[in-house]
C-alpha cells in the first residue's frame, strides 16, 4: 500500500537510516545505501514518498529516486559529462551549445534527486549555486551577446530558490532587449508542488513569454497537490510543456507512455520531448536500445492523439546537441516518387500511381 502523507515524518529524506525508518529499504540494505550516497546525492521529498507503493518492490518511484547499489556499475561508455556542459562554459553558470539559447544554472540543488540524472555529479552536496557576483557574471554575459534569444533556467532546478531570488533572476531577464523567451526547466511541481502558489504565478508574468516545461516520467507522479500546481500556473497563462526520459522498467511500454502524455494533455501541458537517456555513470540499468525507443513510439502512432506525442531525442555525447531518433516513415526513392508507411505498417508510393 501507498505511503500517506501521516504515515511519514514531513522532511525530505537524505540517509540510509530515515528510509530504513519508513520501511523503504531493509536493514541489510543500509550499509550499501550509504555506499551509493558517498558518490550521489539523496533526497526523497515527503510528497514523493507519500507516492510510493511498498507493496509492489518494482515501483516506478521508488525506482526513480530510492538509491541502488547498480549505481555504482560504471560502463566504459559512461561520462561524468555525458553531454558535454564544461566545453560550453564561457562563464560560471552559463552553457552556450546553441548559437540562440544558453542554460543558466543560477543554483545546483534540487528538492529531489533523479538516480539517472545526468548532472549527479554536480548537484546536491557536490554543487553549489552561484555567488551575487558569478550570477551578475552569468547575466552580463546574456546582455553582451545579442544573438541570444531565449534563456532557460536549470541546475538543479531553479524553482527551489526563494521568491526574492526568482523574482530577480526573471526580472533582470525580462530587462535585456534582444532577449525574447524565457524557459524554467523544472520538478518541483510533481515532487514538491506547495512551493507553487499564486506569488509564484506573479513572478513568472512579465512581459516576454515564460514557458515552464516539467520533467516527470511517469502518471503515478501527478497527485492532487501536483495538478493543482500546474494548473496554478496555466491559469496564471504561464504556458507548460513536458519532458520526459525513456526509463527500463519504469515508462518503457506503449500503455504507461499513453497515460502520461494522456495526463499531461488533460492537464494542458503539452508533452514536448522524450529524452533517450544518456550516458551518465551508473545508468546503464535504466536506458533502453534506441531501437527500443523507436518501437515505442511507433506503438503510439496513429493510435494516440498527435497532441500527445513528443519527439523522441538523443543528446549526442560531447555537446554535440539534440537531435530526433523517432522511427522512420520515409523509406526509399524511385524516380520522382517515395515508398512511405503509415502507422499501420502498410507501405504507399507517394505521389500515388494514376
Amino acid at each position: 500500500m501507498p505511503l500517506t502523507p501521516d504515515s511519514h515524518e514531513q522532511y525530505t529524506i537524505r540517509k540510509s537510516q530515515d528510509l530504513l525508518k519508513i520501511g523503504l529499504i531493509l536493514p541489510n540494505q543500509v550499509a550499501e545505501i550509504d555506499q551509493v550516497n558517498a558518490c550521489f546525492s539523496m533526497a526523497v521529498t515527503p510528497d514523493i514518498m507519500a507516492l510510493i507503493d511498498l507493496s509492489n518492490p518494482n515501483d516506478a518511484i521508488a525506482r526513480q529516486f530510492i538509491p541502488n547499489t547498480r549505481e555504482l556499475q560504471i560502463q566504459a561508455e559512461e561520462l561524468a559529462d555525458p553531454i558535454g556542459d564544461a566545453p560550453h562554459t564561457p562563464v560560471k553558470g552559463i552553457t552556450h551549445r546553441y548559437p540562440d539559447r544558453v542554460l543558466l544554472k543560477p543554483v545546483h540543488v534540487c528538492p529531489v534527486y533523479c538516480r539517472f540524472c545526468f548532472r549527479r555529479e554536480v548537484v546536491g552536496n557536490h554543487g553549489e549555486g552561484l555567488s551575487p557576483d558569478e550570477l551578475e557574471a552569468a547575466l552580463s554575459y546574456i546582455r553582451t551577446h545579442p544573438e541570444i534569444w531565449e534563456v532557460i533556467l536549470t541546475g538543479g532546478d531553479p524553482l527551489i530558490l526563494s521568491k526574492a531570488k526568482l523574482s530577480q533572476i526573471i526580472q533582470a531577464l525580462d530587462q535585456i532587449d534582444h532577449l525574447d523567451v524565457i524557459r524554467i526547466h523544472t520538478r518541483v511541481l510533481v515532487v514538491d508542488p506547495s512551493r507553487i502558489d499564486g506569488e509564484i504565478a506573479q513572478i513568472l508574468r512579465v512581459s516576454k513569454p515564460v514557458y515552464v516545461v516539467l520533467h516527470t516520467n511517469h502518471p503515478q507522479e501527478f497527485s492532487d497537490a501536483a495538478r493543482r500546481a500546474c494548473a496554478t500556473l496555466v491559469d496564471a497563462g504561464i504556458p507548460m510543456l513536458s519532458q520526459t526520459v525513456l526509463l527500463k522498467g519504469i515508462n518503457d511500454s506503449p500503455e504507461i507512455l499513453t497515460q502520461l502524455f494522456r495526463t499531461l494533455i488533460r492537464n494542458r501541458i503539452k508533452p514536448y520531448y522524450l529524452h533517450h537517456a544518456d550516458l551518465a555513470k551508473g545508468t546503464s540499468h535504466f536506458r533502453t536500445t534506441i531501437q527500443e525507443g523507436q518501437t515505442l513510439l511507433r506503438a503510439l502512432r496513429g493510435r494516440v492523439s498527435g497532441i500527445c506525442q513528443p519527439t523522441y531525442v538523443l543528446d549526442i555525447p560531447g555537446g554535440y546537441g539534440k537531435v530526433p531518433i523517432g522511427p522512420q516513415y520515409l523509406q526509399a526513392k524511385e524516380g520522382d516518387n517515395f515508398y512511405v508507411e503509415d502507422p499501420w505498417s502498410e507501405v504507399h508510393v507517394y505521389p500515388p500511381l494514376q
